[in-house]
């Protein structure tokens, strides 16, 4: 009988225990439709600008997880990047913005240029682009491709790392040229292309 009368004082505190954990899950976790978020410096300047159908923010991580994300980047309050992907997140209070599946950049400067990559990472305390994974740029001219690149916004020049496979497109004949190199620079301002070796004994510059 003291059993019996000890498991039903328990029942009630579990239910209670249950409930109380299912409304801690709601509260630190909420589901966004239509999120639009702009992020500014702490000057005022506008960094960031994301947009995303359906998102859900985890208040115990301080993290952002987006879907079908669209990711404007500004440069002195300008539209410099566009950027597309599957699936992204915002941590460490809005400091790192890590993005996978289908990355798409596409640059404001030169308009037909687009980079492409399976993951893309950028903490926002720097001003360089992480990439990896099939990352490839291309455009009407040249096709440069490697697992790993890095976008300098200080330089607008894309490193790709080695192995580097580059291919020029000659409209004029029925098909272009490759070279395959162990670093590649291009600069998204000129358009040219720089190949170097860590021995230096292959430096070699292309313009269009």
């Amino acid at each position: 009988m003291n059993r019996l009368y000890k498991l039903l004082l328990l029942i009630p505190l579990i239910i209670i225990g249950c409930k109380n954990k299912e409304l801690d899950e709601k509260y630190l976790s909420q589901s966004i439709n239509s999120l639009h978020m702009n992020i500014f410096s702490k000057e005022g300047e506008k960094l960031i600008s994301i947009k995303s159908p359906h998102s859900n923010y985890d208040k115990k991580r301080n993290t952002f997880d987006l879907k079908e994300t669209t990711i404007n980047l500004f440069k002195d309050n300008n539209l410099e990047y566009i950027i597309n992907s599957d699936n992204s997140k915002l941590s460490n209070n809005n400091k790192l913005l890590e993005l996978d599946g289908n990355v798409s950049v596409k640059t404001i400067i030169q308009q037909g240029d687009k980079l492409t990559a399976n993951s893309f990472t950028w903490n926002i305390k720097n001003s360089e682009y992480l990439l990896i994974g099939n990352v490839k740029f291309e455009n009407s001219l040249v096709t440069l491709s490697s697992n790993k690149a890095i976008l300098k916004r200080s330089t607008n020049i894309i490193e790709f790392f080695n192995p580097v496979k580059y291919k020029f497109k000659d409209n004029m004949k029925d098909s272009g040229y490759e070279i395959n190199s162990e670093n590649a620079y291009y600069n998204i301002d000129n358009k040219s292309v720089n190949f170097k070796s860590k021995e230096e004994r292959v430096r070699s510059k292309i313009y269009f």
